[in-house]
């Protein structure tokens, strides 16, 4: 992977007008009064940083801010999508989410916060992508975000079969592992996905190591992909032992 790109002044975090703010009060008002559990971090100003100022991080890769059709992988709570959608208007984004309860919550958010420009998509990544629209979402997507979901190489083969050829992947992660970047690289090649730049946002994110990985990709969708639902994650492509 390519070295990372530290903070720069036009990385500082994205200016809210009072719209987008109070939206995303809502949201956060309404993870603090839930019920089931969907996010651990509910205490409204530790979930404002570790929820909505590391979604918008993601901003800094510039494909994602020009996206118009973005798709949120394992979305949970809803982030970064639902702080993508609020920020990003003329885009839609689609929360794909395959877990009911969580599914349950971002609908209740959306319509609390009047997020109009946002979908909950209650499948598995899998299953989504294998179908084109209006069915599903195979080659759909300008930009495909996954926040804590997976290895990088379970994200870069999720995110292949959602994506159009050009577009990109941001994956938000924690400390850089060499292991999983040697994964990634090694499986690249058959997802159609090429490793582009990791950039270093602790300073302005959630987590104080956070990093965003963005892969692009390069050709139509292999043949193979996607899998069966669940393959991705168990056996992983580029694994030097077990793969897939």
């Amino acid at each position: 992977m390519s070295r990372s790109q530290g903070a720069s002044p036009s990385s500082a975090p994205v200016k809210l007008d009072p719209g987008a703010r109070e939206a995303l009060r809502r949201v956060l008002d309404l993870l603090r009064r839930e019920r089931a559990s969907v996010s651990s971090v509910t205490e409204p100003e530790r979930a404002w940083r570790v929820h909505v100022e590391d979604s918008l991080t993601g901003l800094r890769v510039p494909q994602l801010g020009a996206a118009k059709v973005i798709a949120d992988v394992g979305s949970g709570a809803g982030f970064p999508g639902l702080v993508l959608a609020v920020v990003l208007p003329g885009a839609r984004v689609d929360l794909i989410e395959s877990v009911a309860r969580k599914c349950e919550f971002m609908r209740r958010a959306v319509a609390a916060a009047g997020i109009e420009n946002a979908r909950v998509v209650d499948q598995r990544a899998e299953s989504w992508a294998a179908s084109r629209p209006p069915d599903g979402g195979g080659e759909a997507y300008d930009a495909v975000t996954a926040r804590a979901v997976g290895r990088l190489s379970t994200l870069a083969e999720l995110g292949s079969p959602l994506l159009r050829e050009g577009g990109v992947l941001v994956a938000w992660k924690g400390r850089r592992d060499p292991e999983e970047e040697v994964e990634v690289e090694a499986a690249a090649g058959r997802l159609a996905m090429r490793p582009l730049r990791v950039l270093a946002v602790g300073p302005f994110a959630g987590s104080r190591h956070r990093h965003l990985y963005v892969f692009v990709k390069q050709g139509p969708t292999p043949d193979g992909l996607p899998r069966r639902p669940g393959l991705a994650k168990k056996r992983p492509f580029g694994r030097r032992r077990g793969g897939g």
